[in-house]
């Protein structure tokens, strides 16, 4: 099994793409192009991060980092995938995560925000591809490409020190009417199988779906990305943030960083699935 540092290095590269920001509404706002740049130096032992944006009146701005270890607030999967961000939700201060997907010579990334009343508040989705990639953007997830059973595999790192889980999982998502998708999420983990139902409504290019008393609401963005979240976090209610992206129009993969009710982040969840009907 590689080391949180061998998975960081997954991500090495010049990733060429842009900042996309949508509102909570999944209206588009901006668009900034970027290059991101992932070097390893000192025998890997270093990681330097070159971010440049292309800002409006056409000047470049540059931010470089330089780090040798990995904070608390950041967990990566064996293929690169990661996620970052807030370790705990606390009241009157801002909360937010950042989430990774890498398929080939592309990546996907997905930032999640919520201002200091915990609404949902901005949303940046960051489409990269390396500088020979031929691996074209894939076109705006639809309700259409959802629709179907879904058949996967997800792994599970825990915060508290929990030997990594890995179980299959199935997804039946159906459309019962224009404005109405029902969802069954079936889960056997741990010698226990558990069903999640839920029933979202279709407003456009965002799901609202109901899950005990709570909406979480998923926008369907460019690229086949789909960002989950509730529109509302407030600690007493556990939550999930999500980042999901339709590689091909049979696999899919979802990360999902869960946090529990005392608004404690407490695992990271990685879903690679395939559609068989």
């Amino acid at each position: 099994m590689r080391s949180q540092w061998e998975c960081l290095l997954q991500n090495v590269g010049e990733w060429q793409g842009s900042f996309t920001r949508f509102s909570p509404k999944g209206e588009l706002l901006e668009d900034t192009p970027t290059v991101v740049s992932l070097e390893g130096i000192d025998n890997n032992q270093t990681m330097r991060q070159i971010i440049r944006r292309t800002l409006p009146n056409q000047t470049v701005d540059e931010k470089v980092l330089q780090y040798s270890t990995l904070g608390k607030q950041i967990l990566f999967f064996e293929n690169g995938a990661f996620s970052q961000g807030s370790i705990q939700l606390a009241p009157y201060s801002e909360f937010g995560a950042e989430h990774g997907l890498i398929a080939g010579d592309r990546r996907l990334r997905l930032v999640q925000l919520f201002d200091k009343t915990g609404k949902l508040d901005r949303i940046t989705l960051i489409r990269e591809k390396l500088p020979r990639s031929t691996t074209p953007e894939r076109p705006a997830l639809q309700v259409a490409d959802l629709v179907g059973e879904w058949q996967g595999e997800a792994v599970t790192r825990y915060l508290d020190g929990r030997a990594v889980d890995t179980y299959p999982t199935k997804l039946r998502v159906e459309k019962t009417n224009d404005t109405q998708l029902v969802q069954h999420l079936s889960i056997m983990q741990q010698g226990s199988h558990h069903t999640i139902s839920s029933t979202g409504r279709i407003i456009g290019s965002v799901l609202s779906f109901e899950t005990g008393s709570q909406w979480n609401q998923v926008l369907l963005l460019p690229d086949g990305a789909s960002a989950a979240s509730p529109q509302h976090v407030r600690v007493g209610q556990a939550f999930f943030l999500e980042l999901g992206w339709l590689i091909q129009s049979n696999m899919r993969q979802r990360i999902i960083r869960r946090y529990n009710e005392k608004g404690e982040w407490t695992s990271l969840t990685l879903v690679t699935e395939t559609k068989v009907g």
